[in-house]
Order: structure tokens, then C-alpha cells, then sequence
């Protein structure tokens, strides 16, 4: 898919998803969060895709919402229908998704990023939580997102005060996976992305359906929830393929199936 808005590429089994507004650093505007909605989509469809990247052109990752558009009242409605099904669709992906933070991840635009599954960042990059200084509270799911990795104090602390969060600060409280220097930012996430499509696809979608679970679930419930996920997984094909090729001394070749 290729509009004035965002583009997709794909290469093997990794599609690349760019947001294309970077003379408003990728400001989330009505045209924006309409092709992204039809891009996670089309992407959980295609069954070629294992690996999703996610990244802004220009000089940063995502602004957050387009606020020369206004809001449009009232605004939890506007929420629930238009960013929602974004956020929830690459929560609920079978894909993994990996987003590419440059530049600067603000408001919704850095639970963009923080909702995918892994993050690569700059290292001069930051996460901006620009809701206080607008009289507003961080939506689109950065309370949880922030709360469940920060702790409570922490996140409230960073919420109230509204400050941008550096890269390696974001890394040492596991909000993001890699720092890289900006000008290999590409180069390692799409080596990430490699190492992943290269997998299990079937065992990476159960993984992460595990991950996206636990933080509702008691000790023996996860016992039991990784019990269910086994059974299927050691049924398939490339369960098989992956037992050949241990004994083989080989590297295995997962169909997904």
C-alpha cells in the first residue's frame, strides 16, 4: 500500500511500515490514522509477513495527534474509533511488530511505539510525554503502557511533570530493547528484524499472545496458559522441522505451519 500519508515495503518476510508526513513530523492527522488502520490490517492478512517495522519519515518518529486539526468532541469517542483499532490491531497482531524510534516519540506518537512488541531507538532519541503541558492526561493506553514499566510512582511522576525521557533512560527502565547511534538505526533494526523472521512464526504469535497475558494472570494460571499454547505448537510442522534439524546439526526452516 502507497499513499501520500504512509507506505509499505516488504522484503521476504519483513514489511516496513512508514509513516510519510515529515514536514509535520509525522503528526497523526485523519488521512494518517486512516492508512494506518488499513495497513495493520492488510499486514495481519498477508500471511508472507512474519515482521513489522514501524517508523516515521523525516526527522522523527511520530509527534503524536495533529492538534491543527482540532479535537473532535466528544474525544473519548474519537478515541475509541479512530486510535483504539490501531493500538488494539498490532496488540493483537499474529506479527511481530518492531517500531524504529528516531527523533522523538510524543504523545500518542510514543504510545505508538511503546505498544509495539520490541523497540530500536536512537540514542539521541526521546520519549515525549507533551500531555501536561496541553492541561491533558496521556491516552491512547500510555498510562498502562508507562505504569506497567515504570511502577506507579514513577509513571505518575512522569506524567505529571511531562518531560521527555532519553533514550537511555528508556532502556534502563525496559521500555525499549536497543539503543544504536542514529546513523545505524536502520541497519540494526532491520537486522532485528532478520534474526526474528527467521523463527518459529507459530511460536513467536504464541509468545506474544503469553507476554500480552500475564500481567492478568496468577503463577499457576500462566502454568496452565503456556500448557495450552504447547499442545498446537508441538503439533506443527515446524515443531518437526525444528527436531530435524537438531539432530541434523542444521539451521531449521520454519514454514509457519
Amino acid at each position: 500500500m502507497t499513499d501520500t500519508a504512509l507506505t509499505i515495503t516488504r522484503d521476504g518476510a519483513i514489511a516496513t511500515v512508514t509513516m510519510n508526513r515529515p514536514q509535520a513530523f509525522n503528526a497523526l492527522n485523519t488521512a494518517l490514522r486512516d492508512a494506518l488502520r488499513r495497513a495493520v490490517c492488510e499486514l495481519e492478512n498477508d500471511a508472507a509477513v512474519r515482521v513489522v517495522i514501524l517508523r516515521g519519515a523525516g526527522r522523527g518518529f511520530c509527534a503524536g495527534a495533529d492538534l491543527t486539526e482540532g479535537l473532535n468532541p466528544p474525544v473519548h469517542q474519537q478515541i475509541e474509533t479512530e486510535y483504539r483499532p490501531i493500538l488494539t490491531g498490532i496488540a493483537a497482531s499474529s506479527k511481530i511488530w518492531i517500531a524504529q524510534v528516531h527523533g522523538s516519540a510524543a504523545g500518542i506518537g510514543a504510545a505508538l511505539a511503546l505498544n509495539c512488541d520490541l523497540v530500536c531507538m536512537a540514542e539521541d532519541a526521546t520519549l515525549y510525554l507533551a500531555f501536561a503541558a496541553i492541561g491533558l492526561i496521556p491516552d491512547g493506553g500510555n498510562v498502562w503502557l508507562l505504569e506497567r514499566a515504570m511502577g506507579p510512582r514513577r509513571a505518575l511522576q512522569a506524567i505529571l511533570e511531562g518531560g521527555k525521557i532519553p533514550a537511555q533512560e528508556a532502556q534502563d527502565l525496559g521500555l525499549v530493547n536497543e539503543l544504536h547511534p542514529a546513523e545505524t538505526l536502520d541497519a540494526a533494526t532491520q537486522a532485528m528484524a532478520d534474526r526474528i523472521a527467521t523463527g518459529a512464526p507459530l511460536a513467536a504469535a504464541a509468545a506474544k499472545r503469553l507476554i500480552r497475558r500475564m500481567d492478568g494472570l496468577s503463577y499457576g494460571d500462566a502454568i496452565s496458559a503456556e500448557a495450552m499454547e504447547q499442545t498446537p505448537l508441538s503439533n506443527s510442522a515446524d515443531f518437526i522441522e525444528g527436531v530435524m534439524a537438531f539432530r541434523e546439526k542444521r539451521k531449521p526452516v520454519f514454514k509457519g505451519r
